[in-house]
């Protein structure tokens, strides 16, 4: 199978135009089950020559101007400059920007929420892998934090992420949120007892909005229902990541 645009998802939102993003889904690689098929992930257990492909095909059928900065991502708060990176260098972040053109931003998921910056002038960008453990610890607002622009200057797009109908919780992750704001009980519907139903889009929205960011696209994809596009480590466990990337053209 062919890598081409069918096998991508790409943002809705208004950016300038030499502003490029977009997200894979799991077709169109050469991994094999329980990874099939684009798998992009270095670190879930999938053959090395598999993914490498994977990362080929990828950049070959998006033309990408570099070798994306893949990061080592860990569910915090570190944000690096991606022009600072080596394309072999796989620093340990969860978030990554630039204002150079050619350099490619990426972060990895299956389940947590791939989030894409840039301002509107289209001089700076940024990818954000937000769990809900980045999230309660502010990987959103450290990330803004990065740009020169005012904050209403920005926009966001929000990628494929589980669903507020399968992401239960427990407890504890209500009452982190809670604790930061109140608002965040919007976000959380009972499930069973001691357990939420949480919105990782609107729990993403919240937080954003309190940077001052209203420019806000996407989140309408259930990463764990669409068992046909996108890969989901709660539902399979053992499974492949997909590539959220922006890059300036």
């Amino acid at each position: 199978m062919k890598l081409d645009q069918t096998h991508f998802l790409y943002p809705d939102w208004p950016a300038a135009a030499h502003v490029h993003a977009v997200c894979t889904t799991r077709t169109g690689g050469i991994s094999l089950a329980p990874y099939d098929s684009l798998n992009l992930g270095d670190h879930v257990g999938d053959a090395a020559s598999a993914v490498a492909g994977n990362r080929a095909r990828l950049r070959s059928a998006l033309d990408l101007p570099a070798e994306p900065r893949w990061l080592r991502q860990v569910h915090g708060t570190e944000v690096v400059d991606s022009a600072r990176q080596s394309e072999s260098d796989t620093c340990q972040a969860d978030a990554t920007y630039t204002d150079r053109p050619g350099v490619v931003c990426a972060v990895l998921s299956a389940d947590c929420l791939p989030l894409l910056l840039c301002d509107r002038a289209g001089t700076r960008i940024a990818a954000v892998h937000a769990g809900w453990r980045g999230l309660a610890k502010g990987v959103i607002e450290r990330t803004v934090d990065r740009f020169a622009a005012a904050d209403n200057e920005l926009m966001a797009w929000l990628g494929p992420a589980i669903g507020a109908q399968a992401f239960e919780v427990g407890d504890e992750v209500r009452a982190e949120f809670v604790a930061h704001d109140t608002a965040a009980l919007a976000a959380f519907q009972p499930a069973r007892a001691g357990h939420w139903y949480a919105d990782i889009y609107l729990l993403a929205r919240q937080r954003l909005t309190g940077c001052a960011v209203s420019a806000v696209y996407g989140g309408n994809h259930c990463t764990y229902t669409d068992a046909a596009r996108f890969y989901s480590y709660r539902r399979d466990g053992r499974t492949g990541r997909m590539a959220s990337l922006i890059w300036l053209g």
